[in-house]
């Protein structure tokens, strides 16, 4: 199976996390094309051949915090309708989303990318507690994503105050010490005929290849790309 990475932005090591990330898909069969041109790999997509979508980016206006002036010529984006009817299209029409870490920030003048995503960042509300240790639990939710795992530990950033999409339910929690509770860090959810998944862990490579994270990364990859082993969904 086929697998776009979109991906480039600041603040992380995406040329590395990229590579992390293609390193373990490619242990489930996955061949995964890494592009940073955000509309170029949107158009390539249109002309299929990918089985499944992963954006871990973090491109957005950049017009909500002087902060980020040095890095807006490079970085700051805003999605053209042709790469939004791309992107929507593909899910849609049956293609799969994994949406990894910096994704929920992404594409912050498009509404519609939280109904895709199922969350998204709200500059001004959401935040996350400096990258460190973290508790990761189980939800109530039974997923094959997570069916035969227990809790684990892992160092990250964990993002609160997200803004979720109606009927998303979380399929794992974390917390940090300085987090008054739990926040989502997971979800599976279906979009028309695709499925998506999100997944707020990764913001490196050690996040990545966390042994229990890794796998439930292989896994979420299988599922949003339609691979009947990881069958039968109990999330719809």
């Amino acid at each position: 199976m086929r697998n776009l990475i979109l991906s480039g932005g600041i603040r992380h090591d995406f040329a590395d996390n990229a590579a992390a990330l293609a390193g373990q898909l490619a242990i489930e069969g996955f061949e995964s094309d890494i592009e940073t041109d955000i509309e170029a790999g949107l158009a390539r997509l249109e002309r299929g051949g990918y089985a499944l979508l992963t954006v871990m980016a973090l491109r957005w206006r950049m017009d909500n915090d002087p902060k980020y002036a040095p890095d807006r010529a490079e970085w700051a984006f805003s999605l053209s309708r042709d790469g939004r009817a791309r992107l929507g299209g593909f899910v849609r029409s049956g293609g799969g989303l994994f949406g990894f870490h910096t994704a929920c920030l992404c594409f912050d003048d498009w509404d519609e990318w939280r109904d895709i995503l199922g969350g998204a960042w709200v500059w001004g509300r959401s935040w996350h507690p400096p990258l460190g240790p973290a508790a990761v639990a189980k939800t109530s939710e039974n997923h094959p994503l997570t069916t035969g795992l227990g809790g684990f530990e892992i160092v990250d950033e964990v993002y609160s105050g997200l803004s979720l999409a109606p009927g998303v339910r979380p399929l794992l929690e974390a917390r940090t010490g300085t987090l008054e509770r739990a926040e989502p860090v997971l979800w599976a959810r279906r979009c028309g005929k695709g499925r998506v998944v999100f997944d707020a862990l990764g913001h490196n490579r050690s996040s990545i290849e966390q042994p229990t994270h890794a796998q439930i990364v292989r896994r979420a990859a299988r599922w949003a790309a339609g691979d009947a082993s990881v069958t039968p969904d109990m999330s719809a």
